[in-house]
């Protein structure tokens, strides 16, 4: 069975892109989720959660093409949740999401949400000339618009 798991959230590093050794396309990176609240103190609080991203196929060549650190994605995929204890003796964890869908999200151009994203090279990093402007997204995410007032909640 196969359970489904949408996460939207930032790209925290542009996308690494390899090959297996049948020949099929592999792209990697990771995202960030972030929520924000208040706690019992008035205090403001925010919580991030990383995810390692794997994409493969035509769909990781479009992504290692069209996607920068900093770019606001939608990806769906099957969640793979790991632990263990680390050298140092530290419980770790991840979690892994195998992507069978990637949506660009944002528009064209759009500024990156991560300022240091926006800075001259990074080791590692694609020359500007070598990333190509994203195509036009779908702007079909009703689904993630917020309710005007709490009548509309569904609940």
């Amino acid at each position: 069975m196969f359970s489904r798991t949408i996460v939207v959230g930032h790209l925290g590093r542009d996308p690494e892109l390899r090959y297996t050794p049948e020949g099929t396309p592999v792209a990697s990176f990771s995202i960030a989720t972030s929520r924000r609240w208040t706690n019992r103190n008035g205090e403001q609080q925010e919580k991030t959660t990383w995810f390692r991203v794997s994409v493969f196929g035509k769909q990781a060549e479009t992504v290692h093409q069209y996607l920068t650190k900093g770019r606001l994605v939608l990806v769906e995929g099957e969640v793979d949740a790991s632990a263990w204890i680390g050298q140092d003796g530290t419980p770790r964890a991840t979690l892994e999401l195998r992507a069978t869908n990637v949506r660009f999200l944002g528009a064209r151009g759009e500024e990156p949400a991560f300022p240091e994203a926006a800075g001259e090279a990074r080791p590692g990093a694609r020359p500007a000339a070598a990333r190509t402007p994203a195509p036009a997204v779908e702007e079909d995410f009703a689904l993630f618009d917020q309710p005007e007032s709490e009548d509309d909640l569904p609940f």
